[in-house]
């Protein structure tokens, strides 16, 4: 069973950083594509960025690009999302997802539905004060 385990969330200032991190269990990174989404009180859930660690081909939301960074760790089978110049905008609580390559690129850019996808994670609170 592939589960999926964030961490890494909390409070931070206008301007501050923090990194997220999403741990893959009961398959390896090279076998799924691992994305972020968030989703705010009020709003609908947001693709943020994406990774398939083969080809090391990444996705970034045009909201997000600039600012964060998506990486991955094969020996620790873990996807971290680096969060700088983070704004009370990105204010949400955030997800990872998996699942394979073609159908999560696919949702993070609008052509598929996020419900669709595989597996999420529980989510981890962001939350960045003025």
């Amino acid at each position: 069973e592939v589960q999926l385990l964030e961490s890494g969330g909390g409070l931070v200032q206008s301007g501050g950083s923090l990194r997220l991190s999403c741990v893959v269990s009961g398959v390896g990174l090279d076998d799924y594509a691992i994305g972020w989404y968030r989703q705010a009180p009020g709003y609908e859930r947001e693709a943020l960025s994406g990774i398939r660690r083969t080809d090391g081909t990444t996705y970034y939301a045009e909201s997000v690009k600039g600012r964060f960074t998506i990486s991955s760790d094969s020996t620790k089978n873990t996807v971290y999302l680096q969060m700088n110049s983070l704004k009370p905008e990105d204010t949400a609580v955030y997800y990872c997802v998996a699942d394979a390559p073609d159908p999560l690129f696919a949702a993070l850019r609008g052509l598929w539905g996020d419900r669709y996808l595989k597996v999420w994670g529980q989510g981890t609170q962001v939350t960045v004060s003025p």
